[in-house]
């Protein structure tokens, strides 16, 4: 079978972007294996382990491992939907490229709007996060003192963080394509390897363990304090799914290099379906090794599905070698810092996307390309700027309950915590309005033509896409007041959508101003 070679695949993808109305400016140097990275390191199997595990297991129980299909089955009906707009719009900036394809200027400003803040929140969310396992090791190696929950400790480490992110990121995107590749193998080691290891100690439990609740329907046997009245499916169940919602995305970054992707039109819906089907069997594999790891003994088990223990405990019990425990602690830090730089990256092609469209305020600077890297540098810039002012956020924090008109926001939550609460819905909402603009070109008589097409099932898979985002959605936003277990575990009662609401009257601002939205019609 005659193959392309990179050369002429180029010409071809140059070829299709030109009928778009775009030239090449950026460097077409990214791999099958880069692309792929790119996708599965944003998504990233450690970093949501990591940090949602407790989530999971802690309001859910054992059981919660199941309620991962949820999510991956939904969010595969969207990655489909999504790699037949990236086959057909191979164009950097992919979730506001394919909206404003499929429905029109206007709505893929508001679709990349909404998806562009999501991605920067996240970015510093993610270089927080890792402040406490950077700390950590920074005093237990070089004898430091360095406190992580102190507000000049979390902005001094994400400075740093940034700043070696931004500089990676502008020196070109074959350098992105190789720390998110080697971010790849560190994912593998740090999902099948650690559970090898965990293994290779001694699980405490049976596989039936992994089917059981251990009573987190019930308040008084919930490992973080929250009631359900008894109920699991209809009351733990629709909390603990958030955990594996929080980590099955960030597949669709894979188009937000295709201008950047050698073969882009075959390999960008190929790299996103693969890291989502990678990043669920290495999620499952390392979520079913800790739980079977955890100690047969209550007071174990509630330490570690709360908040004072989780994997720590789970890791330290199980591990006893200083070095082996270093070299995982190593792999969690990279983990967290491939992940932030393929965020970064993915934004700053967004923000490039959309500047050369005219549709953000100084176009002609965020829009110019490095004649030396050919990469966005200032576009890079602002990516990185934006999520370090977001992490000043973390300085404005209430020391008691404020009322605002109908809600509550409450005390010792910091400002950051809550537009890190955008930053899932922020994501699903953008999904959301995606599919949904896809079913319009649809009805409309749209079918894709790129490499990667849906067919007669188009309709149907798109359908299904949309039916799961909006439950998923409306789960995650949805206002049930501060004492319940969603709003005192990750949506803050009404904060989430408040903060929804003032991001979308600071959109309008800055589309108002932005040059090029003056001359655009729905």
């Amino acid at each position: 079978m005659y193959k392309l070679s990179d050369h002429q695949s180029n010409a071809a993808e140059e070829s299709r972007l030109g009928a778009l109305g775009y030239r090449q400016e950026l460097s077409r140097v990214l791999s099958k294996f880069d692309s792929f990275s790119v996708a599965f390191t944003y998504l990233s199997p450690m970093v949501g382990i990591y940090s949602l595990f407790v989530l999971g297991a802690g309001s859910g129980g054992p059981r919660y491992i199941w309620l991962m299909l949820v999510p991956v089955v939904g969010m595969y009906f969207v990655a489909m939907v999504f790699a037949e707009l990236g086959s057909h719009y191979p164009i950097s900036g992919a979730l506001y490229q394919y909206a404003k394809n499929s429905v029109g200027p206007k709505y893929g400003w508001w679709v990349g709007w909404f998806y562009s803040v999501a991605l920067l929140v996240t970015v510093a969310a993610v270089d927080t996060g890792v402040v406490p396992y950077l700390a950590g090791i920074l005093n237990d190696w070089f004898k430091m003192n360095l406190d992580p929950s102190k507000h000049s400790t979390i902005l001094l480490l994400t400075l740093i963080l940034l700043a070696v992110q931004t500089f990676l990121n502008v020196t070109g995107a074959k350098m992105m394509g190789r720390v998110a590749s080697i971010g790849s193998y560190v994912e593998i080691f740090g999902t099948i390897g650690i559970a090898l290891i965990l293994a290779a100690a001694g699980f405490h439990h049976g596989f039936g363990f992994l089917f059981t609740t251990q009573g987190a329907e019930n308040a008084a046997t919930n490992s973080l304090g929250v009631g359900f009245g008894g109920h699991w499916w209809l009351g733990a169940a629709l909390i603990a799914v958030m955990a594996p919602a929080f980590i099955f995305y960030g597949f669709e970054s894979a188009g937000d290099v295709a201008e950047e992707t050698v073969d882009a039109s075959r390999q960008v819906p190929r790299a996103m379906r693969q890291a989502l089907v990678a990043g669920a069997v290495t999620s499952f594999v390392l979520v079913a090794a800790l739980l079977l790891a955890i100690p047969n003994d209550p007071k174990s088990y509630k330490l570690a599905t709360s908040f004072d223990g989780g994997i720590p405990f789970i890791l330290q019990s199980a591990i006893h070698s200083k070095a082996l425990k270093d070299i995982l602690l190593l792999a969690v830090i990279f983990a967290f810092f491939s992940c932030g730089s393929s965020i970064l990256g993915a934004s700053s092609r967004m923000l490039y996307s959309y500047a050369r469209d005219g549709a953000t305020p100084a176009s002609h600077v965020l829009s110019k390309v490095s004649k030396r890297f050919h990469t966005p540098v200032n576009a890079l810039l602002i990516g990185a700027l934006v999520p370090l002012i977001f992490t000043l956020l973390v300085n404005v924090t209430p020391s008691k309950d404020i009322k605002i008109l109908f809600m509550t926001y409450p005390a010792h939550v910091s400002a950051l915590t809550s537009l890190v609460s955008f930053g899932v819905s922020g994501i699903y909402l953008a999904f959301l309005l995606t599919v949904l603009g896809a079913l319009i070109a649809r009805r409309r008589g749209w079918s894709g033509t790129g490499h990667y097409t849906l067919g007669k099932k188009g309709m149907m898979i798109n359908v299904i896409a949309l039916g799961y985002l909006v439950i998923m959605f409306i789960n995650l936003v949805i206002p049930t007041g501060l004492s319940s277990p969603r709003g005192a575990l990750f949506n803050l009662d009404w904060v989430t959508l408040m903060v929804i609401a003032v991001l979308a009257i600071v959109g309008m601002v800055v589309y108002a101003i932005a040059p090029g939205n003056k001359k655009k019609t729905a």
